[in-house]
């Protein structure tokens, strides 16, 4: 049989709750919809990492055109991609830092990899003067405008979620529903998101 001292701990326990939902500001439906705000920032992040992963097979094929024997870099690319391409990337994963830091990572090498690619470029100015790759190159600065931005709001709206979850007394509501605070690109990183990585081959003479 249960004791008196479990009944207890959940009685104490639904006080907490009611008086917790009963103050004025519990701050429930701000977190319900700052929850949201997250994802929908998450989504978006998605979204524009997904665009980039979508240029990629035709970066790399019209490179290889003109730049077969950099077997290395191209496949350095293509591996990268696969990589990221492996991971599980939906709006709930805000919930799991070990699959943030994991998606934050897969991505870092995949920036690093296409970083090496464009400095190989810079050795075939017939490359560069490729219509079809100038037509990439703008799509690829676009989009890497695009996910500077995405990234931005994702940390904005994180930052807002999570002092709600700290402050008092939408702490309390936040512990009864199980709200966590969620994760935010690596401090280090911050830095470097807040500005798109320069996407530029020259004028192609």
């Amino acid at each position: 049989m249960l004791g008196k001292g479990y009944f207890m701990s959940r009685l104490n326990w639904l006080f907490v709750v009611v008086v917790g939902l009963l103050l004025p500001g519990c701050g429930y439906n701000t977190l319900q919809t700052q929850d949201e705000q997250v994802k929908a920032a998450w989504a978006e992040v998605l979204n524009q990492y997904q665009r980039r992963s979508d240029l990629i097979p035709n970066l790399v094929n019209t490179v290889k055109g003109y730049a077969d024997h950099e077997e290395s870099v191209l496949t350095e690319v293509t591996e990268a991609r696969a990589r990221v391409g492996q991971l599980q990337a939906t709006p709930e994963m805000v919930d799991n830092p070990q699959a943030v830091a994991q998606f934050q990572a897969a991505q870092g090498e995949l920036t690093s990899a296409l970083s090496r690619l464009l400095v190989v470029v810079e050795r075939y100015p017939d490359l560069k003067a490729n219509e079809n790759f100038r037509d990439l190159q703008a799509q690829l600065e676009g989009t890497e405008n695009r996910i500077a931005v995405a990234r931005n709001r994702y940390i904005q709206s994180v930052q807002e979620f999570n002092m709600t979850v700290r402050r008092f007394p939408t702490n309390i509501t936040a512990k009864v529903f199980g709200h966590e605070v969620k994760p935010t690109f690596e401090v280090e990183n911050e830095a470097a998101v807040a500005q798109p990585p320069a996407v530029d081959f020259g004028d192609g003479n």
